[in-house]
């Protein structure tokens, strides 16, 4: 289990139950192991973020990022938090909103991808 702050459970909550269209989208292909029988967590407290998607079997980490990510603020903010995940092992894929919207057959077998290269 990683570190995470106990604080973070609630609000982890509340975006569960209050996702973006772009998350429940990508949810809905990420659930019930459809990947290689993988199991994802939506909105999972990782140290002292809250990150969209975790899979502990292969270290990942996805990330559905919208407008405010490309921002300076926003990159500036990303690059920390994937640099502090990384350090922790883990591996930050970042999707756009819109991509994951318009593209999620390409999104979804990126994913695929990487997680069959990464299973044991």
């Amino acid at each position: 289990m990683q570190p995470y702050n106990k604080n973070l459970k609630l609000p982890s909550r509340d975006l569960r139950n209050n996702m973006t269209d772009a998350e429940q989208l990508l949810w809905q292909r990420l659930r019930r192991k459809q990947i290689l029988g993988l199991q994802f967590y939506r909105q999972k407290p990782i140290l002292n973020f809250i990150v969209d998607f975790y899979c502990p079997t292969v270290n990942l980490v996805i990330e559905c990022d919208g407008g405010q990510h490309y921002t300076e603020d926003g990159l500036e903010a990303d690059q920390a938090r994937d640099e502090a995940l990384s350090e922790l092992g883990l591996v930050v894929v970042r999707f756009s909103n819109r991509q994951i919207l318009t593209e999620t057959d390409a999104v979804v077998e990126q994913i695929y991808l990487y997680c069959l290269k990464e299973s044991p």
